[in-house]
């Protein structure tokens, strides 16, 4: 088979590095890719959203099947367009896509067929919004409507901190058109987790869950960003409470959906809260997670190939997913200044890596056959260990290993976890 992966980050390498894998797989392409991804696969010179041209390559170069990685394609209809020439693709409609693209219609999803998440409200003035918060107090959690590339989300502590975050989403459109509305959260406390399932409309294969590091400085200090870190498995989750996810979040999801006319096929992600009430959704996210994916495909035993393959024909009942025993922790390099303004073109110099490691490549394009940094998030070094403190080792002797000018990542990804396991 010839397999087509769209999306040019470090999420989009690891999908590359798993299909590579398959002996199914005869050549994988990526469009557009990175000068890392070009190191694993054929990278097409192609915009993600640019749906004529990569219809024209699939057809150019007999792809088979097309997975698609980010969530702007999914939003802007790509999975449409593609089943109305015939063409197998794997992810979510347009309609389906929804599920990330607008926070008010997932809110409204979930208040309609009760799955749990917190109480919210929509505004559409940055008055009224702030008026709102006034009124409500703080802490609240105040979400630009539309994609920000999982920048949109600020959790305000102090009232001045909400008014500046509604004016800066909603007056000064910092993240565009995703602005034009927010949704204000109640704050939930508890532990944040990643449970990823795939889906064929019908059936539900659920990935191993992974916890993300999303501050940018260690502690979780500083801003949000995209992901400075992750690690699976989650060693204090119990699968009882897996259960529960599946039993009172998942499953219903997915039903939902398909009474709203609008199944959903692909990767479903849920961000959750672990409270003293149970889990409850933050958000969906319609495409695997970044970085949560650079730890959980490296463990997955089963051939992606072979799920993508059941998720297209509606026989995902029939699969089950096998998991390596190993631990798998990922550290994220970044821009100095991420993820605020940073400098791009620094070489990226990278030294053999460690047993166990690989290094997926986001922000990194070739210039005169030298790997340069290209956006943010440079890079991730994921490690494979026996157990997370392992992987852990592992993760940051590659890191040790790869130098460019402002390098920055966090020093603590699974620190937490690996100290509640020593003291237990």
């Amino acid at each position: 088979m010839n397999i087509l992966v769209v999306g040019q980050g470090g999420r989009e390498h690891a999908i590359v590095k798993s299909l590579k894998k398959s002996p199914k797989v005869n050549q994988v392409y990526c469009a557009p890719g990175n000068g890392g991804i070009a190191q694993d696969a054929i990278c097409l010179p192609i915009a993600e959203n640019d749906f004529e041209k990569l219809i024209t390559a699939v057809r150019e170069y007999k792809i088979d099947l097309t997975v698609v990685g980010p969530e702007q394609p999914l939003i802007e209809g790509i999975v449409d367009v593609f089943q109305e020439q015939g063409l197998p693709i794997i992810g979510p409609t347009k309609a389906a896509a929804q599920i990330e693209g607008s926070k008010s219609f997932a809110k409204q999803l979930m208040g309609k067929y009760r799955i749990p998440t917190g109480n919210y409200q929509v505004f559409y003035t940055s008055k009224e919004a702030i008026d709102y918060v006034k009124q409500q107090g703080v802490p609240v959690v105040i979400k630009a409507d539309g994609i920000a590339a999982g920048k949109g989300v600020v959790v305000a502590h102090q009232l001045e901190e909400a008014i500046s975050a509604i004016n800066s989403i909603m007056e000064d459109k910092i993240f565009g058109d995703a602005g034009q509305s927010v949704v204000i959260e109640e704050f939930l406390s508890g532990e944040e987790l990643t449970v990823m399932a795939f889906v064929d409309a019908n059936s539900i294969a659920v990935m191993e869950p992974a916890q993300d590091h999303k501050p940018v400085y260690d502690e979780d200090k500083g801003p949000n960003t995209g992901g400075m870190g992750a690690y699976s498995p989650v060693p204090h989750m119990k699968e009882s409470l897996l259960n529960e996810v599946y039993d009172q979040i998942l499953l219903p999801t997915v039903e939902a959906m398909k009474q709203e006319g609008i199944p959903f096929t692909g990767i479903l992600y849920a961000g959750l809260m672990i409270t003293n009430e149970g889990p409850m959704v933050i958000e969906f996210n319609a495409r695997f997670g970044d970085p949560e994916t650079q730890v959980v495909l490296p463990r997955l035993e089963t051939d992606l190939v072979e799920v993508l393959l059941a998720i297209r024909d509606k026989r995902l009942n029939e699969m089950h997913l096998e998991w390596k025993k190993e631990a798998a922790v990922s550290v994220v390099m970044v821009s100095a200044g991420y993820p605020k303004e940073y400098k791009k073109g620094m070489p990226i110099i990278e030294h053999a890596m460690p047993s166990k490691t690989q290094v997926f490549y986001a922000g990194a394009k070739l210039l005169e056959e030298q790997l340069v940094t290209a956006g943010g998030r440079v890079l991730a070094v994921t490690g494979l260990g026996t157990t997370i403190e392992e992987a852990q080792r592992r993760a940051y002797q590659g890191v040790n290993n790869i130098n460019f000018e402002g390098a920055h990542y966090r020093r603590d990804i699974a620190n937490k976890t690996i100290n509640r396991i020593a003291n237990s």
